[in-house]
């Protein structure tokens, strides 16, 4: 039943999947508990084992939701899990990872990332992270919203230049990594994370993704991520609860856009000219 879904290499040597499945607004209300879990474990089968979560979401809610769907088949999944900036200081970070391997019901997250940078210093950050590895709470630890700027202060600091991927907002039409930033992580070795592929749904009403769609018989849920995912060392995050959706989103490593389809999109979303903000939601 599971879908041939690609890894990528983490500069460990750790392998990690290049579609995942989004977690943000999921396990906050008990009538929807039941589809959502459902959704997370058909996702499990599909081969889309990368898992993402944050103790933001839901104040936990979302971690004790993944953590019934992996439930018995843990070593089925790749957790990526955040620390909120707030708890970011070097005791915060063990203390904040430590309740969400509780709430996960695990002894590891594959993947442990900064969620935005606060006011803590990195280096406090970055001591908790390794003193997380040593102990194998964390197989990785990477960052979440950072810019070149702030990964280039990331790995002046002591042991940060161990960071194994910065998760952010990346779709056609948010395009402004496309300048500098993936190239940085690429000369790092480390993947890129994108998140939010369809910008909150409205990439899938757009009519440019419509037409590429029809051209391929396929949903516009599907280009977005074939899209995204035609850039190597870019892995991508989707948030699905309806099975249907959970089975297209896998099945979206198999589209192959053609020049003329990118083009098109290009047309309707024209990529960078100069260094752009990196983009947040």
């Amino acid at each position: 039943m599971s879908t041939d879904v690609p890894g990528m290499s983490l500069p460990s040597g750790a392998t990690m999947p290049r579609i995942g499945q989004g977690t943000w607004y999921l396990g906050e209300d008990p009538a929807r508990r039941s589809g959502e879990l459902a959704a997370l474990r058909l996702g499990l089968d599909l081969g889309l084992s990368m898992v993402d979560t944050a103790e933001m979401y839901g104040d936990g809610a979302a971690e004790l939701l993944v953590a019934q769907a992996v439930a018995g088949r843990r070593d089925d999944a790749f957790l990526v899990d955040k620390v909120l900036p707030a708890n970011a200081s070097r005791k915060g970070t063990i203390r904040a990872c430590h309740r969400s391997l509780q709430r996960l019901g695990t002894d590891r997250i594959d993947l442990y990332l900064l969620h935005w940078r606060g006011t803590y210093p990195l280096w406090e950050t970055v001591e908790a992270f390794t003193e997380l590895v040593d102990a194998g709470d964390v197989v990785d630890w990477g960052v979440s919203n950072f810019d070149g700027s702030d990964l280039a202060e990331l790995a002046a600091v002591p042991g940060g230049g161990a960071w194994a991927t910065d998760q952010i907002l990346y779709n056609p039409a948010r395009r402004g990594p496309e300048y500098d930033l993936l190239a940085h992580c690429r000369r790092h070795g480390a993947p890129v994370m994108a998140y939010s592929p369809f910008d909150q749904g409205r990439l899938l009403r757009h009519p440019t993704i419509g037409e590429v769609a029809a051209r391929h018989r396929a949903t516009p849920a599907q280009v977005v991520l074939a899209w995204v995912l035609r850039r190597e060392g870019v892995a991508v995050l989707a948030r699905a609860t309806d099975p249907a959706h959970v089975q297209g989103n896998a099945a979206a490593v198999d589209l192959r856009l053609t020049d003329a389809d990118l083009a098109t999109i290009d047309a309707a979303f024209p990529p960078p000219a100069g260094p752009t903000p990196l983009e947040t939601i």
